[in-house]
């Protein structure tokens, strides 16, 4: 059935004019509406500066664009005063009334108010960031200290099947990037120190340095984006088909279930990767010490027994646990963070790698100065 084409018409009522609009105003019918309104306008006598009322009770069926169309041709715009049908078409006029009064959006930029309004979110942003990560990590303390409570909550097989996937699975990569560092700052330290003849230091910076800093921190690193980025990205995938709020529906705390088990897992697997990637940078150290130094793997471990002391071991250990806590509840935070889409999955299991990376080097950093005023 064809609509009704739009229709103007002027009269005088009391005295004051009136445009009587009727038939179908929509987006493909006001085409060309603009010339009619000219020729209704000049055969009613009157001005273009004349702002009639407007009768719409006449009008089928209208959209916004017939609806702007209307309140333009009357030349009152957001003032007009419309006699509509029905409510629907009233509220339809009222909201195209208050939009047409908002100003256009100002294209101008100016790069130093982007600039410090990008600054001003990025540090809301980054302020409730922190208030959420504290606060999702006292609900973990609370749920652990009820775990310690009633040990049968901690779930071992969980535990045990989480600590094959974070600490047997990662052996060869901790392994291989340690060993190979460990050769690099053998080589490094060599090629320096035989410019003063103290190339026999070589085996302290292996031992040092691996022990202190570069065991725990390179494992670390690792973690964070192979263990921290799986944590998020298994997380957030029970988020987006609902899982979580499943276990919530029947009774089950996901922290409890989803996030205890992984944070107890990497707190037993970290230590034990940063010493497998100790002996494997230590390794690595021996090998070319062998090859520029002429050492035997004897002498190599031999002086590094007698010249490294036990505590840059232990340093190393004292950070790793806490390293490992802190991937994984950032990992498990971000992951819980995951809302309704892939993308988002996508997005936060990368914003968890950068997060646990960021706070890994902050945290080795605030250990370095807490040892360095201890005496360590």
């Amino acid at each position: 059935m064809a609509e009704a084409e739009p229709t103007i018409r002027y009269t005088e009522r009391a005295g004051k004019p009136v445009m009587e609009v009727g038939g179908t105003w929509t987006v493909f019918s006001v085409r060309g509406i603009r010339k009619k309104a000219e020729s209704a306008l000049a055969g009613a006598g009157l001005r273009s500066k004349d702002r009639p009322a407007i009768d719409a009770t006449g009008v089928g069926r209208v959209d916004t664009a017939g609806a702007l169309e209307i309140l333009e041709i009357s030349g009152c715009g957001p003032d007009a005063e419309v006699q509509t049908r029905n409510e629907a078409q009233a509220a339809l006029f009222k909201v195209v009334r208050e939009n047409m009064c908002q100003a256009p959006p100002d294209r101008r930029v100016n790069w130093l108010a982007h600039w410090l309004d990008e600054i001003g979110h990025g540090t809301i942003d980054f302020y409730k960031q922190v208030l959420n990560l504290c606060a999702f990590f006292g609900e973990i303390l609370v749920v652990f200290v009820e775990a310690v409570l009633q040990p049968k909550r901690f779930r071992p097989n969980a535990i045990i099947r989480q600590m094959y996937e974070v600490w047997i699975r990662a052996l060869v990569i901790v392994g291989v990037l340690c060993f190979l560092i460990g050769v690099v700052i053998a080589y490094q330290g060599v090629q320096q120190l035989r410019q003063f003849g103290a190339e026999t230091f070589t085996v302290e910076a292996v031992g040092i340095g691996m022990f202190r800093e570069l065991g725990p921190l390179l494992t670390a690193i690792i973690v964070a984006g192979r263990s921290g980025s799986a944590f998020t990205a298994q997380i957030g995938t029970m988020q987006v088909n609902q899982e979580v709020d499943a276990m919530r529906t029947i009774g089950l705390n996901p922290v409890e279930w989803l996030v205890l088990p992984r944070i107890s897992a990497l707190l037993i697997s970290m230590p034990l990767l940063a010493f497998w990637g100790d002996m494997a940078g230590l390794l690595g150290g021996a090998v070319a010490c062998t090859i520029y130094l002429d050492f035997t793997f004897v002498q190599f471990f031999d002086r590094l027994r007698d010249t490294v002391g036990a505590w840059h071991f232990y340093t190393g250990m004292i950070k790793a646990p806490v390293f490992g806590v802190v991937i994984a509840t950032i990992g498990c935070f971000e992951g819980l963070q995951v809302r309704g889409s892939a993308e988002s999955v996508g997005q936060l299991t990368t914003k968890s790698v950068v997060e646990s990376i960021f706070c890994v080097i902050v945290l080795d950093a605030v250990f370095s100065i807490i040892f360095l005023l201890a005496g360590v």
